[in-house]
């Protein structure tokens, strides 16, 4: 068994390790091989599965692979709207795609700038649709997700009330603009469950000379405040991989340092998604 932990204080607990939205789930008319890799996490028993409604088919999958197995999953996706009326139109997308009348959390998509949050929440503001399905049951739960600026983050929790965030967490963070240093702290003292992304950096940190096994990577961040994680693959091999690391323990804090170390060279080129 992959092991669980609690989402913050929604009371559910999760697999510490997901199945991200991206991967070969970012694709359009990639149905087979898409269901092989989502029977792939199904069978080695995670629960946490992860799409938005930017991520090209990636519902749709989920929605054609699921079946009986949708009671046995915690199912997450994500708008982008920015508007109430757009997340509206999002969510009856999404859940037409994912054939369920509901998510177990829906969350306010890559939040970056502080307009972002002045349309968010202002007047006709996408929050009101995230909270008007949340109280008519449609949502279990509201998160909020951002990899461009902690303070943004930050800003966004004494607006709103969230279950949970979605960050990125991976060794090239202590080098510039830590989400985990300066958010997961504040999501932690909310009760918040804690998402991490980026934990492989889209691939491209284990090209770092000395970092190329993906395990210690997803033990870095199993090794943070983090209630789970969601890693986008390819294929099933990818996935049965991460499994088998998921089921290790935490990377030990002098083993991190050291995985710091090597990656901080090359940490700014790896966090490709902070804005310079």
């Amino acid at each position: 068994m992959i092991p669980t932990r609690r989402l913050g204080n929604t009371g559910v607990d999760v697999t510490c390790l997901g199945l991200g939205g991206e991967g070969v789930l970012r694709t359009f008319g990639q149905n087979k091989a898409a269901r092989a890799v989502i029977l792939a996490a199904l069978e080695q028993g995670i629960t946490y599965l992860e799409s938005a409604r930017a991520y090209d088919d990636s519902e749709v999958y989920y929605g054609e692979s699921l079946g009986a197995w949708r009671n046995q999953v915690f199912l997450a996706s994500k708008a982008h709207a920015r508007s109430a009326r757009g997340a509206e139109q999002m969510l009856q997308a999404t859940l037409a795609n994912l054939k369920t009348d509901r998510l177990d959390l829906w969350q306010v998509h890559d939040v970056r700038t502080d307009e972002d949050l002045e349309r968010i929440f202002g007047p006709g503001g996408a929050i009101e649709a995230f909270d008007r399905a949340k109280r008519d049951g449609r949502v279990r739960f509201v998160g909020i997700t951002g990899h461009h600026d902690p303070q943004i983050l930050l800003k966004a929790f004494d607006l709103y009330p969230f279950d949970t965030v979605l960050l990125p967490v991976n060794p090239a963070e202590p080098a510039w603009r830590s989400f985990p240093q300066s958010v997961v702290p504040d999501a932690t003292r909310r009760g918040m469950g804690i998402i991490g992304m980026k934990v492989l950096c889209r691939g491209f940190g284990l090209q770092v000379p000395g970092s190329s096994e993906a395990a210690r990577w997803i033990r870095y961040a199993l090794a943070h405040e983090v209630s789970t994680m969601v890693i986008g693959c390819d294929n099933p091999a990818h996935v049965i991989k991460n499994a088998a690391a998921a089921r290790q323990p935490p990377l030990p804090m002098d083993d991190r340092h050291e995985l710091e170390r090597l990656v901080a060279p090359y940490a700014r080129e790896l966090m490709y998604y902070k804005p310079s």
